[in-house]
């Protein structure tokens, strides 16, 4: 469970992205598109939730791209190549259905962009034509740019300063492509709570299947502590075991962004008693 390769994808505005390679052979051997790890850096932290970005049955390596936002992923941040994890469990979480929908749109918010990737690899491969649509507040903070060009046939970037690509938000662009003369058949968005709202919003409009993968707060991931329940569809369901993509427009939204902000205070004083 070593770092085999690290490389900082944005450090800027107070922000860092990283990007890992950690040798977990188990799991690079049957981890799917959609699917996440749980880690622990050291023995007595807490566990977190990344999902795998690619995995290499052949090396045994998976890749994880994280935010350096609480303790523990800027704990982790810390790490050089060749540093040791104490734990990583997976992979965890239903994978994503891959099939040939048709015409389907990925859209990406932020360090959401990681999460998509896989799923548009495996959409594209499977016959689907593929838009994209990427959202960052500015242009230091896109990231795999390149990457996912390269698994779509139509390509969109917003910034809400207007630095890059279209002045606005994922939503304005996902307004006009629905809109278009064009059918699509499934809607595939991860990003910040807002943006996955809105996304929902506008598809449910136009009548679009909605998947998002949910980032609930977690702790054991295995179904047991209960503390990433959401509601969907009026039942209560774990992010962990019975997601973490669900149906848009079933999600209680408003309860997920009040159960978000729990530990909001105490993680920031943590961070701040802990990392100097």
């Amino acid at each position: 469970m070593k770092i085999l390769h690290k490389e900082i994808l944005v450090d800027t505005l107070n922000t860092r992205v990283v990007k890992i390679k950690v040798s977990a052979e188990h799991i690079a051997k049957t981890a799917r598109p959609g699917q996440f790890i749980v880690l622990m850096v050291e023995e007595l932290g807490e566990r977190v939730p990344l999902t795998i970005v690619e995995s290499s049955a052949a090396t045994g390596e998976v890749t994880l791209i994280f935010q350096e936002a609480g303790l523990t992923t800027r704990l982790l941040g810390r790490l050089s190549v060749g540093s040791s994890l104490f734990a990583i469990a997976g992979p965890l979480g239903h994978a994503t259905e891959i099939k040939n929908y048709g015409r389907v749109i990925l859209i990406g918010g932020g360090v959401g962009i990681a999460e998509i990737y896989p799923v548009a690899k495996a959409l594209a491969q499977a016959g689907n034509r593929v838009t994209t649509i990427l959202g960052a507040r500015t242009k230091e903070l896109l990231i795999l740019e390149n990457e996912l060009k390269k698994e779509s046939r139509d390509f969109f970037v917003t910034t809400d300063d207007g630095s890059y690509g279209r002045k606005g938000f994922v939503t304005d662009v996902l307004q006009e492509t629905l809109s278009g003369k064009n059918t699509y058949n499934l809607i595939y968005a991860v990003g910040p709570i807002p943006m996955m709202q809105r996304v929902a919003q506008v598809s449910k409009a136009f009548a679009v299947k909605t998947i998002v993968s949910l980032n609930a707060i977690m702790i054991d991931a295995t179904g047991m502590c209960g503390c990433c329940r959401v509601s969907v569809g009026g039942e209560t369901k774990f992010s962990c075991v019975d997601g973490p993509e669900f149906d848009a427009h079933q999600v209680d939204w408003d309860e997920l962004v009040k159960r978000n902000k729990i530990y909001g205070d105490k993680e920031k004083h943590i961070c701040n008693l802990i990392i100097k």
